[in-house]
């Protein structure tokens, strides 16, 4: 089965095709209701999604009454508490809610209700924005291609036999299918880039610090970052404008305005990109690529060219040293942010019959609550932790992490954004890498620089590949606290491709 992305879906008229800046202009105008746009989502949920598993929760009654309150202020006369006020999103299963569960796609924490709400959570609600329910991921956000989810995988709405990508495959196939115009996800080392690339959407990996953690269950600490995804770079730009900004809940939260995105892909939307230097990343241009991607991103960067911009080649050595020190850092930050999970104070707990002591229960309960990959994560970092080995392993990669940092600083003294393949191939078969960790490890090789540099990127679509039909999507990086530039570049591609 598969889905055109451009087009209303069959069977539910117009309204879960259009973008979310059009629904949120018809509702503001009250030529539409939040309620019929909500519904009509919810309905093509209930006729998809058993095909594609996009949603592990799906809040019906919730997202209908937000929904509701929302129609009720506007016919009251008063002003749409944001630009997307009214207008349905879908949220990763790693925002703590506390009105439907937040399992991350664990065992470990099936029907968890969590006291409290997310600070993103929290500022989606306060901008009227009706939760439609969350999505499927990856356990604790550890994969590529949701197929580490603990309640089955999430399948590409473009081939269901493939994979949607991950950690956050959940929330772009339910995008790309017609199931939400705009969706959140998390980007670890690429899990909101990733998938949007193999599903035709845009995702944005937002700097690091600059939206909220407060409330998102940590994978790894100093990677960890929530943003946005949607179906056109001005909807991405809205709805990144609603949810970041400091928060004094989260230490790793950075206090500095936020750049007008929302501006920026209005004013790129001219397509006019002369004066823009475009820096085409050496590393990521080579051999071992499928020809269909390389082919479509060199013609990504002929049309960029095309649009005035002036085009030229970076070297960034150390992004060849990436994958090694990313997968020493994440599982190290996994080893500890996941050992509050024991059995013994809230989620899974197994064993307790009075036979076994604290040891045991703990034991067992991380055996049946985690997955092979959660567990071979954390064995991974617990050994490059240990005594002996930190000095050779974590430390040593904390240093490739710096060079790799200063290998963009070096990067962006020469041109304004970096543009790559956002991932060598296309989507997989879902089980064609199941077996082989470090094939699936390869597949984010693009993206994870620049959650090691905190620095900030965005997913586009860039055509489909000839070679297999499926969609290709243009990585453009930019500086931290430059992310108005993805959007002025992102939309003046998106614009060139017409």
């Amino acid at each position: 089965m598969t889905f055109n992305t451009y087009l209303a879906p069959v069977g539910t008229g117009d309204l879960t095709g259009m973008t979310a800046a059009e629904l949120a202009e018809k509702i503001h105008s009250r030529e539409i209701s939040s309620t019929e746009v909500t519904r009509a989502h919810l309905d093509r949920i209930a006729e998809v999604d058993g095909q594609l598993h996009a949603f592990l929760h799906v809040a019906e009654d919730r997202a209908l009454a937000a929904a509701e309150a929302v129609d009720k202020a506007l016919d009251a006369g008063e002003k749409p508490a944001s630009a997307l006020a009214g207008v349905p999103l879908a949220l990763k299963d790693v925002f703590t809610t506390t009105d439907m569960p937040t399992t991350c796609g664990s065992k470990m924490l099936e029907g968890y209700l969590s006291p409290y709400d997310a600070t993103v959570t929290k500022r989606i609600r306060q901008a009227g924005i009706p939760i439609l329910g969350k999505t499927n991921m990856d356990e604790f956000a550890m994969g590529s291609s949701t197929e580490n989810s603990a309640y089955g995988p999430t399948k590409n709405p473009w081939d269901t036999t493939r994979t949607a990508g991950g950690s956050g495959g959940g929330s772009s196939a339910a995008i790309a299918s017609g199931e939400a115009p705009i969706g959140i996800g998390t980007d670890t080392g690429g899990s909101i880039r990733q998938p949007a690339a193999l599903t035709a959407t845009v995702g944005v990996k937002p700097t690091y610090g600059t939206v909220s953690r407060y409330g998102l269950v940590a994978c790894a600490s100093s990677l960890d970052q929530g943003g946005p995804t949607a179906r056109t770079v001005l909807d991405t730009a809205l709805l990144h404008q609603v949810i970041a900004g400091h928060d004094s809940y989260d230490a790793t939260s950075v206090d500095k305005p936020v750049p007008d995105v929302v501006a920026a892909a209005k004013k790129g939307a001219d397509g006019n990109l002369k004066g823009v230097r475009v820096g085409v990343v050496k590393q990521f241009d080579r051999d071992g690529y499928q020809k269909g991607v390389l082919d479509n991103f060199h013609a990504a960067v002929k049309q960029l060219t095309d649009q005035g911009a002036e085009v030229v080649e970076v070297d960034c050595p150390h992004f060849d040293d990436a994958l090694a020190a990313y997968y020493l850092i994440l599982p190290c930050e996994v080893s500890s942010n996941l050992a509050r999970f024991d059995g013994m104070r809230y989620g899974l707990r197994d064993g307790d019959d009075g036979h076994h002591s604290a040891e045991e229960v703990m034991a067992i309960s991380r055996a049946k609550g985690f997955g092979p990959e959660v567990k071979r994560r954390i064995i991974l970092g617990t050994y490059a932790l240990s005594v002996g080995y930190y000095d050779a392993y974590y430390l040593q990669a904390q240093r490739v992490r710096t060079l790799i940092a200063q290998d963009f600083a070096a990067a962006y003294e020469t041109c304004d954004v970096l543009v790559s393949p956002t991932t060598p191939t296309t989507a997989f078969k879902l089980g064609e890498k199941v077996d082989d960790p470090l094939a699936m490890y390869n597949f984010d090789l693009c993206t994870l620089p620049l959650n090691l540099a905190g620095v900030c990127g965005m997913s586009l679509p860039a055509g489909l590949a000839e070679d297999t039909n499926l969609p290709v999507g243009l990585q453009i990086m930019a500086p931290a606290f430059a992310d108005d530039r993805l959007y002025s570049v992102g939309a003046a591609f998106e614009a060139g491709r017409g």
